[in-house]
């Protein structure tokens, strides 16, 4: 696996394209694990910068799996304000506050 041979040769960061490793039916995030856990279990200092997000959703199990870094499109973090129920709890929120201070 090139993630050890990098972090043996003392790259400060490795960057896995996780968008582009499930493009060809691989599963990305499970490759962050793996590497995150021989990282961990070798000691090495490399950090993993998750590459080729795509989602949200992609960001969240990037960073559960172990990756430091991520590099996404603007879309993809603009994603992470927005949840359905956090969008209904606040407009009702604030129908409740303006009904109540009229």
């Amino acid at each position: 696996m090139s993630a050890i041979l990098a972090a043996k040769a003392g790259a400060t960061y490795l960057s896995p394209f996780i968008g582009r490793v499930d493009d060809i039916t691989w599963d990305g995030i499970k490759l962050i694990e793996e590497i995150s856990e021989i990282y961990t279990m070798q000691a090495y200092d490399t950090a993993i910068l998750a590459a080729s997000i795509r989602t949200p959703l992609h960001i969240v199990q990037a960073a559960k799996a172990g990756a430091d870094v991520v590099t996404c499109p603007l879309s993809a973090i603009m994603g992470l304000f927005k949840h359905p129920l956090t969008d209904i709890g606040l407009a009702q929120f604030l129908a409740d506050h303006k009904k109540a201070n009229g």
